[in-house]
């Protein structure tokens, strides 16, 4: 009966970070590059919330959007660090973490036939949700521009068919972000048509040049803002999400969350309320410690003589194959970890723009970062 599943399902793959990850997971002695998780603890504060939680039987439904008291904390936090004001009580919605809020969106506002553009590279994780909806996703070539999509790369992209632009920045895979003025530009291309702009921001509090701007404070009618706490606050498991959105959009999100998932778990958003309160600037250390494993990376990058574009977020590299280089990105992820032990993620796994690079993670140990990187060079030097 397999002909029977629906055909967007079927033409999805899963994700190719988690398949590559799956598939050295199980040797012994692996250094892994692979997953965006971060290596720090959820903060001891934020799980006494949660174990508080459940000692006092908060363990029922919320209201659909979320309680109230996480949603006030979510409007001031979003407005503390970035200026953006958003109701609490009408445009705010707590999610199963950014994917669900992303999902959500989507299904909102897509509808057979349409667009949707998205850099490329790009995480992998938005193309089958487009394609679920029945709309199409076109990538854009990013490769010449540093890694953003500019102003003048979507202009050229626009159709009549255009309904959705998802800017993820700062980048997963990259690491790149937009400035002030490479927003403004783009908010100002767009105003007044009728085009969405999905801003994917759940890297925002990991800015380590300049302070993280949303587009969101250009064009706020036409933005979709997604944002959480699984990289700020090292929460990926507790799976806690957010939407902003204007009044008359969020409404109509709040009913595809609702027949969803009905809420996001009441445990789970206490800890989420600690971490925007209590917690707010939990961030800053970790912050602190990507900034200076970057900088390691950066040299050690160097010293192999590998290419990459210096990320200004997040906590990826997203580094160009050697130039003697005769291998996809697939099988140099293979042949690396098979022969040194190192995990990296092929740069195909982010559409086929990737090709030709692989993705590091630093959200690991300077001790890993030592030890993988030398690994690395020692594969390489023998490869060229």
């Amino acid at each position: 009966m397999e002909h029977l599943i629906n055909e967007h399902v079927r033409g999805i793959e899963i994700s190719g970070i988690r398949k590559f990850a799956n598939m050295v997971a199980g040797i012994e002695d692996m250094v892994s590059f692979t997953l965006g998780q971060p290596d720090f603890p959820t903060p001891g504060h934020v799980k006494q919330a949660g174990i508080r939680a459940i000692e006092e039987n908060a363990t029922a439904y919320t209201h659909n959007a979320g309680d109230l008291s996480l949603r006030q904390a979510a409007a001031k936090f979003v407005k503390t660090k970035y200026s953006l004001d958003y109701d609490p009580e009408s445009e705010v919605i707590v999610t199963i973490g950014a994917s669900e809020a992303i999902d959500i969106t989507l299904r909102t506002i897509l509808a057979p036939g349409t667009e949707v553009l998205l850099p490329g590279p790009v995480y992998p994780g938005y193309e089958p949700l487009i394609r679920l909806c029945g709309a199409k996703p076109v990538h854009i070539d990013t490769r010449q521009s540093q890694f953003k999509m500019t102003a003048g790369l979507i202009n050229n992209a626009l159709t009549e068919k255009t309904r959705c632009i998802i800017l993820p920045y700062p980048s997963n895979p990259t690491g790149v972000t937009l400035s002030k003025a490479e927003l403004k530009e783009i908010a100002d291309l767009l105003r007044g048509r009728d085009i969405f702009i999905l801003a994917d921001e759940i890297y925002s509090e990991l800015a380590y040049d300049h302070p993280h701007v949303s587009i969101a404070s250009f064009l706020r009618e036409q933005t979709i803002v997604i944002n959480g706490v699984s990289k700020s606050h090292s929460m990926t498991g507790w799976r806690i999400g957010f939407v902003f959105a204007p009044v008359w959009l969020a409404k109509q999100i709040l009913k595809v969350h609702q027949y969803n998932v009905t809420c996001a778990s009441s445990v789970s958003q206490r800890a989420a309320l600690e971490a925007l309160t209590t917690g707010i600037n939990d961030a800053g250390a970790m912050r602190k410690e990507y900034k200076k494993r970057r900088a390691f990376v950066c040299s050690r990058l160097e010293e192999i003589g590998l290419q990459y574009v210096k990320p200004d977020g997040a906590f990826y590299f997203f580094v160009q194959l050697p130039e003697s280089c005769t291998l996809s990105s697939f099988d140099f992820a293979v042949a690396l970890a098979e022969k040194n032990k190192v995990a990296v993620v092929p740069g195909s796994a982010f559409s086929k723009y990737g090709e030709g690079y692989f993705r590091m993670s630093y959200a690991c140990s300077m001790d890993n970062l030592e030890k993988g990187l030398s690994r690395m060079q020692n594969f390489i030097k023998k490869k060229s």
